[in-house]
Protein backbone atom coordinates (compact mmCIF):
# COMPACT_ATOMS: atom_id res chain seq x y z
CA UNK A 1 0.00 0.00 0.00
CA UNK A 2 1.35 3.36 -1.06
CA UNK A 3 -0.50 6.38 -0.02
CA UNK A 4 1.01 9.89 -1.56
CA UNK A 5 0.86 13.10 -2.59
CA UNK A 6 3.29 16.08 -3.90
CA UNK A 7 5.20 15.89 -0.61
CA UNK A 8 5.19 12.92 1.29
CA UNK A 9 4.22 8.56 0.83
CA UNK A 10 4.02 6.38 3.33
CA UNK A 11 4.72 2.47 1.91
CA UNK A 12 3.48 -0.17 3.68
CA UNK A 13 3.78 -3.78 3.41
CA UNK A 14 3.33 -7.03 5.33
CA UNK A 15 6.84 -8.81 5.09
CA UNK A 16 5.85 -12.22 7.46
CA UNK A 17 4.39 -13.60 10.12
CA UNK A 18 6.52 -12.38 13.32
CA UNK A 19 6.94 -16.19 13.65
CA UNK A 20 7.45 -18.52 10.86
CA UNK A 21 6.08 -21.46 12.90
CA UNK A 22 2.55 -21.34 14.26
CA UNK A 23 2.93 -22.86 17.99
CA UNK A 24 -1.07 -22.96 18.45
CA UNK A 25 -1.50 -19.76 20.06
CA UNK A 26 -3.77 -17.48 18.44
CA UNK A 27 -2.05 -14.40 19.90
CA UNK A 28 1.07 -14.85 19.13
CA UNK A 29 0.59 -16.99 15.81
CA UNK A 30 -0.95 -13.91 14.10
CA UNK A 31 1.46 -10.81 14.35
CA UNK A 32 2.57 -9.23 11.08
CA UNK A 33 6.01 -7.99 10.58
CA UNK A 34 4.98 -4.95 8.79
CA UNK A 35 8.02 -2.75 6.55
CA UNK A 36 7.49 0.92 5.82
CA UNK A 37 9.12 3.17 4.29
CA UNK A 38 8.54 6.58 4.66
CA UNK A 39 9.69 9.87 2.47
CA UNK A 40 8.88 13.83 4.05
CA UNK A 41 10.41 17.30 3.32
CA UNK A 42 11.83 16.39 6.75
CA UNK A 43 14.00 13.39 5.54
CA UNK A 44 13.09 9.38 5.05
CA UNK A 45 13.49 6.00 6.82
CA UNK A 46 12.30 2.37 6.96
CA UNK A 47 11.12 0.16 9.49
CA UNK A 48 10.36 -3.03 9.86
CA UNK A 49 8.74 -4.30 13.26
CA UNK A 50 5.76 -7.13 14.42
CA UNK A 51 3.12 -4.48 15.29
CA UNK A 52 0.23 -5.67 13.66
CA UNK A 53 -2.29 -8.90 14.22
CA UNK A 54 -3.98 -10.28 11.18
CA UNK A 55 -7.24 -9.33 12.14
CA UNK A 56 -6.19 -5.47 13.00
CA UNK A 57 -3.91 -5.32 9.53
CA UNK A 58 -7.60 -6.02 8.10
CA UNK A 59 -9.03 -3.18 9.75
CA UNK A 60 -6.24 -1.04 7.43
CA UNK A 61 -7.72 -1.41 4.45
CA UNK A 62 -11.95 -1.33 5.76
CA UNK A 63 -10.69 2.34 7.17
CA UNK A 64 -9.35 3.23 4.11
CA UNK A 65 -12.82 2.69 2.54
CA UNK A 66 -14.93 4.41 5.09
CA UNK A 67 -12.42 8.05 4.81
CA UNK A 68 -13.43 7.44 0.38
CA UNK A 69 -16.57 6.83 1.53
CA UNK A 70 -17.35 9.64 3.71
CA UNK A 71 -18.36 7.90 7.09
CA UNK A 72 -14.96 8.74 8.74
CA UNK A 73 -15.46 12.03 11.00
CA UNK A 74 -12.58 14.25 11.01
CA UNK A 75 -9.89 14.15 14.27
CA UNK A 76 -8.75 17.37 15.91
CA UNK A 77 -6.90 18.37 18.82
CA UNK A 78 -8.73 17.24 22.07
CA UNK A 79 -8.83 19.85 25.14
CA UNK A 80 -4.75 18.66 26.03
CA UNK A 81 -3.77 19.56 22.30
CA UNK A 82 -3.19 16.07 21.87
CA UNK A 83 -4.03 14.15 18.70
CA UNK A 84 -6.41 10.29 19.08
CA UNK A 85 -6.15 8.40 16.24
CA UNK A 86 -9.64 6.83 14.74
CA UNK A 87 -7.70 3.85 14.53
CA UNK A 88 -5.08 2.44 16.59
CA UNK A 89 -3.84 -1.30 17.25
CA UNK A 90 -2.83 -3.36 20.03
CA UNK A 91 0.92 -2.35 19.23
CA UNK A 92 1.34 1.59 19.35
CA UNK A 93 3.47 2.20 16.08
CA UNK A 94 1.05 2.78 13.59
CA UNK A 95 -2.75 4.33 14.07
CA UNK A 96 -4.44 6.20 11.25
CA UNK A 97 -6.62 9.35 11.29
CA UNK A 98 -8.43 11.92 9.59
CA UNK A 99 -7.24 15.47 9.36
CA UNK A 100 -10.09 16.81 6.20
CA UNK A 101 -12.21 16.07 3.81
CA UNK A 102 -13.38 17.81 0.84
CA UNK A 103 -14.86 17.35 -2.36
CA UNK A 104 -11.81 16.02 -3.91
CA UNK A 105 -10.90 13.75 -1.25
CA UNK A 106 -9.35 13.38 2.34
CA UNK A 107 -5.65 14.61 3.85
CA UNK A 108 -4.89 11.32 6.04
CA UNK A 109 -2.57 11.02 9.04
CA UNK A 110 -0.42 8.28 9.06
CA UNK A 111 0.63 8.25 12.93
CA UNK A 112 4.02 6.41 13.19
CA UNK A 113 5.27 6.32 17.16
CA UNK A 114 7.96 4.13 18.10
CA UNK A 115 9.87 1.63 16.17
CA UNK A 116 7.99 3.52 12.95
CA UNK A 117 9.34 6.75 14.15
CA UNK A 118 11.67 8.93 12.36
CA UNK A 119 15.35 8.23 13.72
CA UNK A 120 15.43 11.87 14.74
CA UNK A 121 12.08 11.57 16.45
CA UNK A 122 13.04 10.81 20.76
CA UNK A 123 10.21 8.96 22.36
CA UNK A 124 11.63 8.02 25.80
CA UNK A 125 8.57 7.75 28.43
CA UNK A 126 6.00 6.93 25.59
CA UNK A 127 4.35 10.59 26.23
CA UNK A 128 4.66 11.57 22.15
CA UNK A 129 2.57 7.84 21.34
CA UNK A 130 0.81 8.68 18.01
CA UNK A 131 1.90 12.98 17.75
CA UNK A 132 4.22 12.11 15.32
CA UNK A 133 2.56 11.68 11.88
CA UNK A 134 2.45 12.30 7.81
CA UNK A 135 -0.11 14.03 6.55
CA UNK A 136 -0.84 12.75 3.07
CA UNK A 137 -3.89 14.23 0.58
CA UNK A 138 -5.46 11.45 -1.12
CA UNK A 139 -8.55 11.50 -3.77
CA UNK A 140 -10.75 8.67 -3.04
CA UNK A 141 -10.42 6.47 -5.92
CA UNK A 142 -6.80 6.35 -4.54
CA UNK A 143 -7.68 5.33 -1.19
CA UNK A 144 -9.56 2.67 -2.79
CA UNK A 145 -6.81 1.32 -5.02
CA UNK A 146 -4.53 1.07 -2.02
CA UNK A 147 -7.29 -0.72 -0.05
CA UNK A 148 -7.31 -3.10 -2.23
CA UNK A 149 -3.74 -3.43 -2.90
CA UNK A 150 -3.36 -3.91 0.91
CA UNK A 151 -6.08 -6.57 0.63
CA UNK A 152 -4.16 -8.55 -2.12
CA UNK A 153 -0.81 -8.41 0.34
CA UNK A 154 -2.64 -9.80 3.46
CA UNK A 155 -3.96 -12.78 1.34
CA UNK A 156 -0.86 -14.11 1.95
CA UNK A 157 -1.15 -14.14 5.74
CA UNK A 158 -4.51 -15.69 7.04
CA UNK A 159 -5.13 -16.00 10.15
CA UNK A 160 -3.42 -19.12 11.55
Amino acid sequence: MLLSDHSSSVELRPLRYQFSVAQGDSYDDNWLVIGGTVATPEGSWSFADPCLLTHEARQVSAWLRAVAAGAVAVTGLDTEGRLSPDTWFVEPVLAMSLAARSDSGAVIRVHLSLEAAPPWQQEDDGADIYQYFVELRVNAAALLHEADQWDLALNFFPAR
